[in-house]
C-alpha cells in the first residue's frame, strides 16, 4: 500500500511506511460504522485521499515547528497525511460535525501520532494561531479566506509566507471571487504526481 507514498516521498521512514499502510484498514473499519469517506471511494483511499493530501508537502515542505490548523477536515484529510510526513509540526484538526472528529481522533491514537489533534469546532469558535490554514473540499475561497484570516499569524518561517493552502478542482471560477490585490499562487497537481486522477486538480495558495 505504500509503493505510491514512497515512489514520490522515498526518504519515509520505516514508522512512516507503517503508519501509511494502516490508514487503508483503519478508515475501512470505521467507515462500517461512520461515513467519512464515500464508499464508492473507499478502495482509492491512498490514491485519492492520502496521496491527495500530500500535495500539499510538495508545494510547501513545512519546516520542523510548524502549526498547521486543518479546517474542515471531515474525515482527517489533508491533516492527518500531513501529520504523518512531519511529525516535528503540529496540526490541529477541525470539523463541526463532533462524531467525523470521533473518527479523526481514533485515528490519531492508533497510528499514535502525538502532533496531531481533532477538534470538534467550528473555524470561527477557534481562538488559537497557526502559520497555515490547510483545507480540502470545504467551501468557496470567498468564504475560506475569512474564516482563515482570522487564525494566521503573521511571523513566517517557512519558504512562503504563512497564509491558506486549499486543495480545488476547478479552481478557475473561484479565482474571479479572490480580491485582485490578494498574493496568490495557483500550482496544478499534476505537477507533483503523474496519476491522471491528479489532472483537474490543483492548490491554491493566498498569504495570509
Amino acid at each position: 500500500m505504500t509503493d505510491l507514498i514512497t515512489s514520490y516521498f522515498p526518504d519515509i521512514t520505516e514508522e512512516q511506511k507503517n503508519q501509511f499502510s494502516a490508514l487503508p484498514e483503519l478508515y475501512a473499519e470505521w467507515n462500517q460504522k461512520i461515513n467519512v469517506v464515500s464508499r464508492k471511494d473507499i478502495d482509492h483511499l491512498v490514491e485519492h485521499h492520502v496521496l491527495h493530501s500530500l500535495a500539499i508537502a510538495k508545494f510547501m515542505p513545512f519546516k520542523p515547528g510548524t502549526k498547521v490548523f486543518d479546517l474542515g477536515t471531515g474525515g482527517g484529510f489533508p491533516g492527518i497525511p500531513l501529520a504523518i510526513l512531519f511529525p516535528e509540526c503540529q496540526f490541529v484538526l477541525a470539523d463541526g460535525t463532533a462524531k467525523k472528529i470521533i473518527v479523526v481522533n481514533e485515528i490519531i491514537e492508533a497510528l499514535t501520532l502525538k502532533n496531531a489533534t481533532g477538534l470538534a469546532k467550528r473555524a470561527e469558535e477557534v481562538k488559537e494561531k497557526f502559520d497555515f490554514v490547510v483545507t480540502r473540499a470545504v467551501a468557496k475561497v470567498d468564504k475560506l479566506l475569512p474564516w482563515a484570516r482570522r487564525m494566521i499569524h503573521q511571523k513566517h518561517a517557512n519558504i512562503y509566507p504563512n497564509g491558506l493552502i486549499a486543495l480545488k478542482g476547478n479552481v478557475k471560477e473561484e479565482l474571479n471571487l479572490i480580491p485582485k490585490h490578494e498574493y496568490t499562487e495557483v500550482v496544478p497537481i499534476s505537477k507533483y504526481f503523474s496519476e491522471p486522477y491528479f489532472e483537474e486538480k490543483f492548490i491554491l495558495y493566498i498569504q495570509g
